[in-house]
């Protein structure tokens, strides 16, 4: 079963509520297998929407990684980012 990314673009608006969601998603997505690639680092913006924070993490599966989404503890996590960013987020399945 090929591994999945998960890839997110955000654009924060409450740096506070923001860093309560990243605690509580960063232990859903460790429990999930989840490990991640880039966070927050460096990057060029060659097309598309311009957001300041890139997360990408690998998982398992693409199962894994959607579970995961769907999960109390990731839910829980995800109220507070609800409001304070912009968010688009993607589960691509790798190449074998």
């Amino acid at each position: 079963m090929p591994q999945a990314f998960w890839i997110a673009h955000v654009e924060v608006t409450d740096p506070e509520r923001y860093a309560l969601y990243a605690r509580g998603a960063t232990e859903a997505i460790a429990a999930h297998g989840g490990k991640f690639l880039a966070r927050a680092g460096r990057y060029v913006q060659l097309e598309g929407k311009d957001r300041a924070r890139n997360v990408v993490a690998i998982f398992p599966s693409l199962e894994a990684a959607v579970e995961c989404y769907h999960s109390l503890a990731y839910q829980a996590a995800l109220v507070h980012a609800q409001g304070a960013a912009a968010r688009d987020l993607v589960v691509v399945e790798a190449a074998e």
